[in-house]
């Protein structure tokens, strides 16, 4: 690989020319060592090939490009490296390599050489289906997961499980549950267990703590055979201070931002990408394509999108400083991510890209050329906020907090929301999914029933955190396996079931998915009937005569012949009903066909007496 080569890498694939790239060079088969350190004054490369004595390799500057640059003979995959900087002030660090395909195991911190394009993928069925997917009108119901703390053998000190080992467990498990999509919280390598990876170093290297970079392709393309799409966190927010990583690369602030009122994270304690500069924005860009285009993953979800967003991010006034027009949006932030959404769906067709953005910034799922931010999707935290504030209030105190459940509606079709209940909701005291439930012990299954009805009812693609399916009372811990030991307990083997039959719902019914991002999908048969904690509304597929009823009862006590409005004259059979006895309830609501009379009621030409059974949500189809 020549020099011209290394530079003439596409500036969102420099990994194509930086790192360590096997190759032969005037016939001879070796490794092609190369990094940016414009600043350094000399770069100098060690291994275990060389006793870790960098003296005899010394690195040579590629013109004025910033790039240094050293080939090897002789070495091969699995070759243990770092680089010793020598900064203009005479500081001397080891530091591990930013565009490294492979690392040391932590707590060690070496970057190791890898053969990225060696794999064999067998998933080329579904790389090509992805292409010509519309994902907008399709199911989209994922599991969010952490790969270290799903499972872990207890009997082999508490160890995680490997990437293969998660191939032969969790694959079948999800396609039984029914969700479309897998989510790892981030696998890029980090220095921390306990940043749960949101801290991470390794831009391009899969974390070694389950397997190698192979290893993990077999993962994703296990997942692909199985029909179901992989989602990756990935976090260009920000980074830690760790010495053998980017922080002060070359001696100066080269990847992080010299001003600390923009490169300095004031929550977490890490440095914020300088995303004004373009080497900077070409190895994040590099980063994103490297896990679509090696990896073969099927969206990223970006991390922390909000404090990228806006100068005054946690900071006090003083703290920060406002951008030319005087505002507070971080305008280089902001085309960095347009150019990353438009690169994204440019160069891959059908991959998603999902935005974890909390505030009320316009047009975050909305195309860059109508001066949206170019997202496929955004998080609703608005939703899961008002949603999981309402439900823990008793049912008696419910009627007082009834916008709480339909608020949501005034602005759901002004993005492309997915509802996360996510990991962060069960951490940090929140208490677990279950445990936030009021009431007595049934009256907690039954609420967490009716609150993941009324998720898989509500417009918007649906994200549920490993765990949250069966119900386990205890908040996620990422050094544990998941509470398996509870589904020997009836109650939650019946939720877990519950939740399978409401994804196999959803993926069956064109009303539930079809029209998620559309009003003409969704209408109120009565939103306002706070005195009973009942709402009731029409779900309808892009053929407004495949629709669904739906009719939640947020009280623990049974609606007798309450009247609901109905679109139109028949019968209406049940094809949901939450407090069915084989989910764990006690079989209110499973009435015989109901007859739609033509007796008009909030607007609707025809109206029901129905059942809704206590804590409950039935969903009605016309025969």
């Amino acid at each position: 690989m020549t020099a011209e080569e290394i530079l003439n890498a596409p500036y969102y694939r420099i990994y194509e020319g930086l790192g360590a790239q096997l190759t032969h060079e005037d016939g001879v088969a070796g490794v092609r060592f190369s990094v940016w350190a414009p600043n350094a004054k000399t770069v100098q490369l060690m291994g275990d090939f060389n006793a870790w004595d960098s003296g005899n390799h010394a690195m040579q500057g590629l013109g004025d490009s910033g790039v240094w640059s050293l080939f090897v003979p002789g070495l091969g995959e699995g070759t243990l490296y770092k680089y010793i900087i020598h900064d203009a002030h005479g500081a001397q660090t080891e530091k591990a390599d930013p565009m490294a395909f492979a690392s040391e195991l932590r707590p060690r911190t070496a970057s190791k050489v890898w053969d990225i394009n060696k794999y064999a993928w067998n998933d080329s069925d579904w790389m090509h289906e992805r292409r010509h997917y519309n994902w907008l009108n399709e199911p989209i119901s994922v599991y969010e997961m952490h790969p270290g703390s799903w499972k872990r053998i207890l009997e082999e000190d508490n160890r995680p499980l490997s990437y293969m080992e998660l191939a032969e467990g969790l694959i079948p498990y999800v396609k039984d549950m029914g969700f479309t999509h897998i989510e790892l919280m981030p696998v890029s390598e980090h220095p921390f267990d306990g940043s749960w990876g949101y801290q991470c170093l390794g831009y391009f290297a899969p974390t070694s703590r389950f397997g190698s970079p192979d290893d993990f392709k077999g993962f994703v393309d296990a997942c692909h055979q199985a029909g179901i799409g992989v989602i990756i966190d990935w976090v260009p927010a920000h980074f830690p201070e760790d010495p053998h990583g980017l922080a002060e690369f070359d001696g100066s602030k080269l990847y992080e931002h010299a001003d600390p009122r923009k490169g300095k994270h004031m929550d977490w304690g890490t440095l914020i990408f300088n995303f004004g500069r373009d080497e900077v924005k070409h190895f994040l860009y590099s980063s994103a394509m490297i896990w679509a285009d090696i990896y073969h993953v099927d969206g990223l979800r970006v991390d922390a999108v909000a404090s990228m967003l806006y100068l005054d991010y946690s900071r006090e006034e003083g703290q920060w400083e406002p951008n030319i027009h005087g505002g507070r949006e971080n305008l280089e932030a902001i085309d960095f991510l347009k150019h990353f959404n438009e690169l994204m769906h440019r160069e891959y067709p059908g991959l998603m890209t999902f935005a974890e953005e909390s505030t009320s910034f316009p047009g975050v799922s909305r195309p860059t050329y109508t001066g949206g931010l170019g997202f496929s999707l955004k998080w609703n935290m608005g939703w899961m906020n008002d949603i999981l504030n309402y439900i823990e209030h008793t049912p008696i105190h419910r009627c007082f907090h009834h916008n709480m459940l339909t608020f949501s509606l005034t602005y759901a079709f002004s993005e492309n929301f997915i509802l996360p209940f996510s990991h962060d909701e069960v951490v940090h005291e929140k208490g677990a999914m279950l445990a936030k439930m009021p009431g007595d012990r049934w009256q907690q299954f039954a609420n967490l029933r009716l609150l993941y009805a009324y998720l898989f009812l509500h417009p918007g693609k649906k994200l549920l955190f490993m765990g949250n399916e069966f119900g386990q009372w205890t908040e996620w811990n990422h050094d544990r396996g998941l509470d398996w030991q509870v589904l020997m307990g009836d109650e939650h083997e019946k939720l877990r079931q519950m939740v399978a039959a409401l994804n196999h719902l959803y993926v069956a019914e064109g009303a539930l998915h079809q029209l998620d991002f559309d009003a003409e999908g969704f209408y109120w048969l009565d939103h306002d009937d706070k005195h009973n904690s009942v709402i009731s509304f029409v779900r309808t597929s892009s053929d407004r005569d495949d629709y669904l009823v739906c009719a939640l009862n947020f009280t623990p006590v049974p609606r007798d012949d309450y009247r609901i409005a109905l679109p139109e004259e028949g019968e209406y059979t049940v094809v949901f009903n939450s407090d069915a006895e084989h989910w764990g309830g006690n079989n209110a609501g499973q009435q015989e066909a109901l007859r739609a009379e033509k007796q008009p009621l909030h607007a609707q030409p025809c109206s029901a007496n129905v059942l809704l059974p206590p804590l409950g949500a039935l969903v009605l189809r016309k025969a």
